[in-house]
């Protein structure tokens, strides 16, 4: 899922590691994120949502995801 994270976390000036102090994991689960590797909870969408003081779908944009959701996968969908 593509996301604006890294742009919003440096605008803060926070580090990914300031960041994960602020919801409770690691740097390296920042970076994941940020990259594109690892999709947060949505626990964890949310609180970082906070942090920001936004909404989850303006950090988190399913819409531009290349990734087809659960839903469609099983029903296969193109």
């Amino acid at each position: 899922m593509r996301n604006r994270l890294k742009k919003l976390r440096e605008d803060l000036g926070l580090t990914q590691e300031q960041l994960g102090e602020l919801v409770g994991v690691s740097r390296q689960a920042i970076n994941a994120i940020e990259t594109e590797k690892f999709e947060p909870s949505i626990w964890l969408a949310y609180d970082i949502a906070k942090v920001f003081n936004s909404r989850i779908e303006d950090i988190f944009l399913f819409e531009e995801s290349e990734r087809k959701s659960r839903s469609q996968q099983r029903r296969g969908v193109v």
